[in-house]
């Protein structure tokens, strides 16, 4: 097939386009490389690869890169929520505004099929765990907002144009080039690169908030198989892609080890993740292969 993966420098997104080389596909990466709390970007050296520095906000550069296209994974986003909620512009520009960009440049150039990376998030609080994809959204914070809103414009062009679109809800991802830079890099990312620089974990709150971690290349099979798949119903589908377990902060920290710090509670963030995965189970074949137990235990033994 021909690719085109967006954010595809990034932690998820090096991994897919990784996955789609070693299946020999051809895939261009659009990725403007400004995500924070990534220490580096990826880049694979094969040479069905081709990497546009380009914003998805800017429609006029990314129309023409969408030619010949047979399948988009849009992972690109403003993906961080503690940042983007005193900058709720920046959030719904690019995840919002972005997103139906890329839908607008597949619909124009006879993409078949768009994969739309979203988000857990817009559960919040008033959903009782585990959480199903028809209960109804709790956004608590503009990333979430505008990553649901992304959803809505992926169902509208499948529901008026016949776009091929797949929603994945992507519970609390970990694994190889996780983000780890600043105090708002995602929690497993940040514990390691404080367990390794002999500093205490830094747990926001109680540490009792419950997280459904997700391994990343179980993610990256989610979109593999949704973009291989011949079963009509996922199309304009929210499907999660999570383990259906979870575990505590606390239980994180004490996983990784060494002293642990104490700091207030963070306004806008859900007090529990856990995924319903049956829904991806029966419709894609998917389920999960890495606990976060198991990585991190492989990680320390070793290190």
């Amino acid at each position: 097939m021909n690719c085109l993966v967006t954010g595809g420098c990034g932690f998820i997104g090096s991994h897919l386009v990784d996955a789609l080389v070693r299946e020999e596909h051809r895939v261009i990466v659009i990725d403007n490389l400004s995500a924070e709390s990534n220490e580096t970007f990826y880049y694979n050296q094969s040479p069905s690869v081709h990497y546009h520095e380009i914003d998805i906000l800017d429609y006029e550069k990314i129309l023409p890169l969408f030619q010949g296209i047979d399948v988009v994974f849009h992972l690109a986003a403003e993906s961080r929520i503690q940042p983007v909620i005193n900058n709720p512009r920046l959030a719904v520009n690019v995840n919002t505004l972005g997103t139906c960009n890329v839908l607008e440049a597949s619909r124009i150039n006879g993409v078949k099929r768009v994969i739309y990376s979203s988000t857990s998030a817009t559960y919040g609080l008033k959903n009782q765990p585990p959480l199903q994809e028809d209960m109804e959204t709790d956004c608590l914070n503009s990333y979430s907002v505008s990553k649901k809103s992304g959803e809505d414009v992926c169902k509208l062009y499948t529901r008026m144009w016949g776009l091929e679109t797949v929603i994945f809800r992507y519970f609390n991802v970990f694994g190889e080039r996780q983000p780890t830079k600043g105090q708002y890099a995602p929690v497993v990312g940040l514990f390691m690169r404080q367990k390794w620089n002999g500093e205490p974990l830094t747990i926001v709150g109680d540490g009792e908030q419950r997280r459904d971690f997700t391994y990343v290349k179980d993610i990256v099979s989610a979109n593999i198989l949704a973009s291989k798949s011949s079963n009509e119903k996922i199309f304009g589908e929210v499907l999660n892609v999570g383990t259906g377990t979870n575990v505590s902060v606390n239980e994180l920290a004490d996983l990784v080890g060494g002293k642990k710090t104490y700091v207030p509670q963070r306004p806008g963030e859900a007090r529990e993740t856990l995924a319903d995965n049956s829904k991806i189970r029966k419709m894609l074949g998917w389920k999960p292969t890495v606990s976060i137990q198991d990585w991190i235990t492989d990680i320390l033994t070793r290190s």
